[in-house]
């Protein structure tokens, strides 16, 4: 039994994560969601993880638990322990592409979580991109999604960046998000990329589920 730790759908990025790995692996979980920043909440996420932060995978069998703490180390043991499921690209040469570009989105672009923060019930097209290294970041993963997408599928018309649904889609899905939120300009190829996770039913699955929460976080609000 598997039981995901998450936050709030409409603002945590690192939650969507393994929760779209999970399903797209078809693997049964229960969602246990903490609203973040609301009295109490720390401790309830201590009781859950050593970490203290969303999210994390109880995984409970045989009479054991044992939980995992990290957005990409939870993607990994499930590709490990559903290797049957693809999670990452079944090619050598787009699965060792895959890892790299996940790894980077795992410990990069700082500039535009910071300055573009996830939020999908708002539309701030251009907010954040006065901002040079908002623009590097934008460029760079423009830059991963055209590559990957002329290196492993179709060179024209939507697809999956690796040519099915793979846990690199599970990373940059909230970018995607932060896309459509914020709306820079981008490459065709790219753009025609952002339409394809936007039209992912996992990815419209969470998309309905966070904008339909009541939470609100003031500091990602539309300044007055």
């Amino acid at each position: 039994m598997f039981t995901l730790l998450i936050g709030n759908k409409n603002y945590s990025s690192w939650s969507m994560r393994p929760w779209l790995a999970l399903k797209l692996a078809d693997v049964p979980f229960e969602e246990n969601l903490v609203p973040l920043l609301e009295d109490g909440y720390k401790k309830k996420l201590l009781a859950f993880t050593p970490g203290g932060k969303v999210p994390a995978l109880r995984h409970e069998f045989g009479g054991q638990s044992r939980v995992v703490w990290d957005s990409l180390a939870i993607c990994e043991y499930l590709a490990e322990c559903f290797p049957h499921t693809h999670l990452w690209p079944e090619n050598p040469g787009a699965r060792a592409e895959a890892r790299c570009v996940v790894a980077e989105m795992h410990s990069g672009f700082g500039a535009l979580r910071k300055h573009m923060p996830m939020n999908m019930r708002e539309s701030l097209p251009g907010q954040g991109q006065d901002d040079e290294q908002v623009l590097k970041d934008i460029a760079r993963i423009s830059e991963i999604w055209i590559t990957a997408i002329h290196g492993y599928s179709a060179p024209f018309g939507r697809s999956f960046l690796f040519g099915a649904p793979s846990i690199a889609d599970c990373f940059f899905a909230p970018v995607v998000s932060r896309f459509k939120t914020y709306q820079p300009k981008l490459d065709p190829i790219a753009q025609s990329y952002v339409e394809t996770i936007t039209q992912w039913p996992l990815f419209q699955e969470w998309e309905t589920a966070g904008l339909a929460e009541s939470w609100v976080w003031e500091k990602f609000q539309v300044p007055g």
